[in-house]
């Protein structure tokens, strides 16, 4: 009687054992390797739109995007833009077949945000880091390309909610002139104390 017990216990146990291990690496392979799957991001606080391109060749190719190991920031170089000009834009090229272009999010002159692209495809905006980065393309209000109160707070706070999101710190965020030494964002190309002060600033 205290064998079939015993022999019970250690059934339990090995079962035990081979659950967890099987938890373990479901937790290490979507975790660990980032396994990507988002699609809609929403942050608490943050006023984020949805408004996805229609799938096309020169904006949206629907291409999976499965792991993300950096966010590249960008600007807009359309002074006075606002979210929504850039979103129709990038909307507008699976007419205009002028341009292949898009980026994850916009954001606006007010802190608005606009996503493009869900998180789990890619966008047309990093180059060769478009395979495994997220792309975030900011308006300015004039040519020096420097972004005003509120489209930087809401930066920050994107950039940072993504940071944990993906387990990224922050040498994984980058400048489109880190990926192609394009002059963008040019502010922070121009004033590289002001980027360091950024990149610091990011919880």
């Amino acid at each position: 009687m205290k064998k079939k017990k015993l022999r019970k216990k250690r059934l339990y146990l090995i079962l035990f054992i081979v659950i967890l291990c099987l938890g373990g690496g479901y937790y290490f392979y979507n975790h660990i390797y980032m396994r990507n799957t988002i699609e809609k991001y929403t942050v608490e606080g943050l006023p984020i739109e949805h408004q996805f391109l229609t799938v096309n060749p020169y904006s949206r190719s629907g291409k999976q995007l499965k792991r993300v190991k950096g966010i590249v920031i960008h600007y807009v170089a359309n002074p006075g833009s606002t979210a929504q000009n850039n979103r129709d834009y990038f909307e507008s090229l699976k007419n205009k077949h002028t341009s292949y272009a898009s980026s994850h999010f916009v954001i606006g002159l007010e802190g608005e945000i606009i996503q493009c692209i869900p998180l789990n495809e890619i966008s047309y905006a990093s180059n060769q880091r478009n395979k495994d980065t997220i792309s975030i393309e900011c308006c300015h209000p004039d040519k020096s390309g420097k972004f005003n109160g509120e489209t930087y707070q809401s930066l920050q706070e994107l950039v940072s909610s993504l940071m944990k999101t993906y387990h990224l710190n922050k040498n994984d965020i980058i400048r489109h002139y880190d990926v192609t030494g394009k002059n963008c964002p040019k502010y922070f190309v121009d004033h590289e104390d002001d980027w360091e002060l950024f990149k610091n600033s990011l919880q």
